[in-house]
């Protein structure tokens, strides 16, 4: 049986900034919402009032951290304590690269007090898949000079297209057995005085993809590395800490430039390209975009903290 998406798909950037946090810009935090779940990639610190300003609330399914750099995690130890004085009982899963169960064992004992419910480390690694109702969260290699990954969240196909009107000739009823045939069924209708079944494949047009995401964390470019899984994403989140001026810096220090994004994004043919984790040295965008528009001819963002984007279901 197929499964039908038809669950919103929501990305908020609550934290944009680079390894230093500005008057405007919060360290890294990218929230999706797939749906009735909602995940957490990286959570730098004040990913919690963040939250608060984004009005998104704070159920929290799960957190997934690219690497250990205290701007991509130390969110984490506050936001668990207000889940417990906020009364959660459900555990949290925190997911995340070598040292993700020494991070939730530090956690915990830097709180003094019992949390009110499970934080439970999982280590991942690249290729490893941890599956939700409807899609999966996929990590992957990335280089930034020490163990760190990225994440790529890609959604279950869809059916194809359903042909009413096809449907309607074969003898099916509108009804809920237009539903059973849509989620993948065979049904069986009486015509002429005898039962026919009919399959989907007689009323459904070719299958669609699901929607997918990619987050880079810090890294140099994500298209020179591994590029299988990465390509054709709907939006690619991709580290941009410098314009093109600070090419040598960047891969003195494991960063990427917002050309070097660009680039990465025409390469892995993405929809929609973010460029995050800026360096506070810039107080405006405008290069960035210039810079990454150079190789990348589809639309190029530089979200400011708060700023949601809803992605579309591809027709």
């Amino acid at each position: 049986m197929f499964c039908i998406a038809g669950e919103t798909l929501q990305v908020y950037f609550l934290g944009t900034a680079g390894a230093l946090p500005t008057p405007n810009r919060n360290p890294s935090c990218v929230m999706i919402r797939r749906g009735s779940d909602t995940l957490l990639f990286d959570c730098g610190e004040g990913a919690q009032q963040q939250m608060m300003r984004a009005r998104t609330g704070f159920l929290v399914d799960a957190i997934f951290i690219t690497h250990w750099h205290a701007d991509h995690f130390l969110g984490v130890l506050g936001l668990v304590q207000t889940l417990s004085f906020n009364g959660r009982t459900d555990p949290l899963t925190v997911y995340g690269p070598e040292g993700i169960v020494e991070f939730v064992e530090h956690t915990l004992a830097i709180g003094k007090t019992k949390l009110g419910f499970d934080l439970r480390p999982v280590l991942l690694s690249p290729g490893s898949i941890v599956r939700f109702d409807g899609y999966q969260v996929e990590a992957f290699a990335t280089c930034h000079g020490m163990v760190s990954l990225g994440y790529v969240l890609r959604e279950d196909g869809r059916p194809g297209r359903f042909d009413r009107e096809t449907a309607i000739t074969l003898g099916v009823p509108p009804g809920p057995l237009f539903g059973r045939l849509q989620r993948g069924g065979d049904v069986v209708v009486v015509r002429d005085g005898a039962e026919v079944t009919i399959t989907p494949d007689q009323v459904l047009g070719p299958p669609r993809p699901g929607r997918m995401v990619v987050y880079s964390g810090d890294t140099r470019p994500l298209h020179h590395g591994p590029e299988e899984g990465l390509t054709g994403a709907d939006l690619l989140i991709h580290d941009a800490t410098f314009d093109d001026t600070e090419r040598g810096r960047a891969a003195e220090v494991f960063h990427s430039t917002a050309g070097e994004a660009g680039e990465a994004a025409a390469a892995l043919k993405a929809r929609q390209l973010a460029l995050v984790h800026m360096s506070s040295r810039y107080t405006s965008t405008v290069n960035h975009i210039q810079d990454a528009g150079k190789s990348f001819d589809g639309e190029v963002i530089a979200p400011s903290d708060l700023m949601m984007i809803e992605i579309p279901f591809r027709e």
